[in-house]
């Protein structure tokens, strides 16, 4: 048993002898394959990476010189010296000229976009979207608000970061609320021309004020110069480029929906219409359900359904008199019998719900 064991290997793992390939030698030198050619970087040299993926930027007039020819020159340079002396005129003296290579592309490449004639469109890509595209014709509900939660006056306010605007201001209506006693804290403002769209806003003062953006890792104070207008009708402080800028204040539209303030890119504050799970306190609670009980005609029950209907009707009366309306000129019920039947289904469940009612003598029908 153990010679077979041992004849057959029988438990023992099979490994693959790798043999030598006899092609290599055996076929001439003028007929085997090319070589490749390694390939370099171009801006950097290195094989490790082409010019696609190079994170080493190109430098500008950069001047690479050979060793062998720095030599040369050098030597040159010296002869050429030790044959000229101070006695020897301008004109005996060599002209160099210096010539240099830039690459337009690169160098425009890390520049702001502009536009120009001479300019032509050149690899142009599609952008790549970070989110599902909504249906055709419902782009403008992907849009989303950058309001976010300060706190102004010890106050929780609303500031809505406008990068389309250039001047920071409140409506006199939201300030009330928030600041009571603002006619005692304005600067004087004159000489401006404010404007929003086609329409003009009139100012009524400066605001020298202090708003909190609230942070679990550090909350961010900023020192800011309200304008109060006296038509503004928004619900909300707008903070616009003036400020977004001196802070270096940058919105990221990317995934996950943000902005930061200042050198720390690492401290993200989140919008206010981000979810967020707000848990209800006693005091709260109570007050809710005082106002639920308060108003509970409002809200639906068995016998009405959508809520208080009654004592809310609308009474609207038709064009029964000649001409009638085009729509009126019909039929007055439908003479296909399935129609007929959902519609009365139709109107049964209307009436159910408390949407219609049957008067006069219909009620006891």
């Amino acid at each position: 048993m153990e010679d077979i064991i041992t004849r057959t290997r029988i438990g023992k793992t099979w490994t693959k002898i790798p043999m030598e390939s006899k092609m290599v030698s055996t076929i001439p030198r003028e007929y085997r394959r090319p070589e490749r050619p390694v390939l370099k970087c171009h801006k950097c040299g290195r094989t490790s990476n082409l010019a696609n993926t190079c994170t080493k930027k190109t430098k500008i007039n950069e001047f690479q010189v050979i060793e062998g020819i720095q030599c040369t020159e050098e030597k040159e340079e010296s002869d050429q010296d030790s044959a000229l002396s101070e006695d020897t005129p301008v004109e005996d003296y060599p002209i160099e000229k210096i010539t240099a290579f830039f690459e337009v592309t690169e160098v425009h490449s890390h520049l702001p976009q502009y536009s120009e004639d001479c300019y032509s469109l050149i690899n142009i890509q599609d952008a790549r979207m970070c989110k599902t595209k909504p249906a055709r014709g419902k782009g403008y509900t992907a849009g989303a608000s950058c309001i976010t939660s300060i706190l102004m006056n010890d106050i929780e306010a609303k500031v809505n970061l406008d990068t389309g605007a250039f001047c920071t201001c409140v409506g006199k209506d939201y300030l009330q609320f928030i600041l009571p006693g603002w006619k005692n804290h304005l600067l004087p403002i004159e000489g401006v021309q404010f404007s929003s769209a086609s329409n003009n806003m009139y100012p009524l003062g400066i605001l020298d004020t202090n708003i909190m953006f609230p942070h679990p890792a550090g909350s961010i104070r900023m020192k800011t110069e309200i304008v109060l207008m006296d038509n503004c009708t928004s619900q909300h402080i707008i903070l616009v480029n003036d400020y977004l800028n001196i802070y270096g204040s940058d919105i990221n539209n990317h995934k996950d929906r943000y902005f930061t303030i200042g050198d720390d890119k690492r401290q993200k504050f989140a919008f206010s219409n981000m979810p967020r799970q707000i848990s209800l306190s006693p005091k709260m609670r109570n007050e809710l359900i005082n106002v639920l009980y308060t108003y509970n005609n409002a809200f639906a029950s068995d016998n009405e359904p959508l809520g208080a209907t009654k004592g809310h009707e609308v009474d609207i009366t038709l064009n029964i008199d000649r001409p009638y309306p085009p729509v009126l000129r019909r039929p007055d019920y439908p003479s296909n019998p399935k129609a007929r039947e959902v519609l009365e289904k139709h109107i049964q469940e209307l009436i159910q719900l408390g949407v219609l009612r049957k008067v006069g003598h219909n009620e006891e029908v």
